[in-house]
């Protein structure tokens, strides 16, 4: 049995990575991930990726800040200390808008650096996991899981045939810099 894990396929051009996809989907050979030194438009589509939940994140992150800070406010403004300043209500909502506001992006901003750095799995001092080290330069991967796919010479061929510049076989999930 082979130790290779993945099958690499490397590609000096977008385009030419785009038409292995097609290829490999073309003849039902499931694509682990695609990595790429830069955005291409249309890849996720492509791929069948759902829309990202980060949008739901940040709107979460922006309602507890600003919940948390109104509520701290008006326990404090209304029921801990109140003041009487020249007969104004304690309970001026305007007043609170200000700090509600700078709160709610606080929290936010916050809230979505820690979910890019628990999603992402580049917390601080951690050695970043890639598949190929050229995949953050010059170079467009596609890695295909070898364990499920026994045709490992076709899906080379096909790879080959796309405009893949080299194909490799790794046996490790990532290289790391250690």
């Amino acid at each position: 049995m082979s130790s290779t894990k993945y099958i690499l396929g490397l590609f000096a051009d977008p385009d030419e990575m785009m038409d292995g996809i097609d290829k490999l989907q073309k003849n039902s050979i499931p694509i682990y991930d695609v990595y790429t030194p830069m955005p291409i438009h249309g890849i996720e589509a492509k791929l069948g990726m759902k829309d990202s939940r980060l949008g739901w994140a940040a709107f979460m992150f922006g309602c507890l800040g600003g919940t948390t800070i109104f509520s701290m406010a008006y326990y404090m403004l209304v029921h801990d200390w109140p003041m009487n300043i020249g007969g104004k209500p304690a309970f001026a909502i305007p007043d609170f808008v200000p700090f509600t506001f700078e709160w709610t992006v606080l929290f936010t901003a916050f809230g979505m650096t820690i979910t890019f750095f628990y999603a992402t799995h580049l917390f601080p001092g951690r050695a970043p996991r890639v598949m190929d080290f050229r995949a953050t330069d010059d170079r467009f991967v596609i890695a295909i899981d070898a364990k499920t796919n026994t045709s490992h010479e076709d899906i080379t061929n096909l790879l080959k045939e796309a405009g893949a510049v080299e194909v490799k076989h790794n046996d490790r999930k990532y290289v790391s810099y250690e």
